[in-house]
């Protein structure tokens, strides 16, 4: 069951692997409901040996493991889930691979139009605010949100995603989202388990 509160584990540079472990689990204390791993740059098997940690994690914490990008690593992993973006394979084409939950990024109506065809169980709806994570992307802004709580049914799974911080959730929620995407405002946090509560008691003030 796919959680409100989704990070997306992206390791920095001169990370060690008991740091990123230990930022991990602090932000799942915190109330972290799912979990990506996206290490883009990586060859197949760092992927694989970090994956296996940070799987047996959510297994721990009883939440989904999702895989960035890779449907055939996800497959030899047992993840929950893999995450395809615009540029990467299609839901349908993942589904070739590995039989899990998938999941597709989204900038723009027609693409999650586009997506909800493609038979992909949740989408990300965003850029809501540029990021360092997606360079040069420009950002689809509060609107895009908009119209996912407008248009997208209530059995669409959704999460709003890019530059999302607790100064500026309640305007996300505000225009209509009840999930949301996070990497820099919780794992690089000075304390991830501080500011991913903090964030996770904003999303069930509004749920109520």
């Amino acid at each position: 069951m796919l959680g409100r509160l989704y990070l997306v584990i992206t390791p920095r540079p001169g990370q060690g692997e008991s740091e990123i472990l230990a930022r991990a689990e602090a932000a799942l204390n915190g109330g972290v409901d799912t979990l990506q791993l996206r290490a883009k740059d990586w060859d197949a098997l760092p992927i694989l040996h970090l994956g296996e940690k940070l799987l047996s994690l959510c297994r721990r914490y009883r939440i989904p493991f999702v895989l960035n990008d890779r449907p055939d690593l996800a497959v030899l992993l047992g993840a929950d889930g893999v995450h395809v973006g615009q540029s990467d394979l299609t839901p349908q084409q993942a589904r070739r691979f590995f039989q899990g939950i998938v999941g597709r990024s989204t900038h723009a109506p027609e693409q999650a139009q586009r997506a909800l065809v493609e038979e992909a169980d949740y989408l990300s709806i965003g850029p809501v605010w540029e990021t360092p994570t997606k360079l040069g992307r420009p950002a689809a802004g509060l609107e895009y949100v908009r119209w996912a709580a407008q248009n997208l049914s209530q059995q669409t799974v959704w999460y709003a995603i890019g530059g999302i911080q607790i100064t500026n959730l309640p305007q996300v929620l505000e225009a209509g989202a009840r999930r949301i995407v996070v990497v820099r405002a919780i794992y690089d946090a000075d304390s991830p388990q501080k500011a991913a509560r903090a964030m996770k008691e904003e999303l069930e003030r509004w749920s109520t």
